[in-house]
C-alpha cells in the first residue's frame, strides 16, 4: 500500500485548521459559518446532529460542492467557512481537505459529534423527510 489511512490524516492535519467542539459552540450563531455533518444519514437519525448543521453524506462531497456536478448544492456556493464534522473527527479532517482543495474554506471538528456531546453542547434530531 502506497498510503494508509494514518498518513492521510497526518497530511491533512498539517493543512486543515480544526476547532474544537468549545470554539465551535461559541459561534453557532455566526452567519458565515455552515456546519456540515458528513455521517452517514443512519448516524444522524440514531444520534442526532448539531442544532442548525446541513447534512452532506461524505459518499457525495465533491458531487455537492462542486457547481458543475449535476448534484452541486448552492450552500456549498456561498463563501462561507464550512465547518466539517462526523463521529470522531477523522472522516470529517479528510473531507475538509477535499473541501479546501475543491477551493472552500474548509475545516474539521476536532473530536467530532462524540466530543461535542461528551463535552455536552446541543443536539438536535435529524428532520425527518416528509413523503
Amino acid at each position: 500500500m502506497a498510503k494508509g489511512y494514518k498518513q492521510m490524516l497526518d497530511e491533512a492535519d498539517a493543512m486543515v485548521t480544526s476547532v474544537t467542539a468549545e470554539e465551535m459552540a461559541g459561534k453557532l450563531e455566526d452567519a458565515g459559518i455552515v456546519l456540515v455533518d458528513i455521517r452517514d444519514p443512519r448516524e444522524l437519525e440514531r444520534d442526532g446532529m448539531i442544532p442548525g448543521a446541513k447534512h452532506a453524506p461524505r459518499g457525495m462531497l465533491e458531487f455537492w460542492i462542486d457547481p458543475e456536478s449535476p448534484y452541486h448544492k448552492e450552500w456549498f456556493a456561498e463563501g462561507k467557512t464550512y465547518v466539517f464534522y462526523c463521529a470522531s473527527g477523522w472522516r470529517s479532517l479528510l473531507a475538509a481537505r477535499v473541501g479546501q482543495e475543491m477551493g472552500l474554506d474548509a475545516q474539521s471538528l476536532r473530536g467530532g459529534f462524540g466530543g461535542w456531546k461528551k463535552d455536552g453542547h446541543p443536539t438536535a434530531e435529524k428532520e425527518k423527510r416528509s413523503a
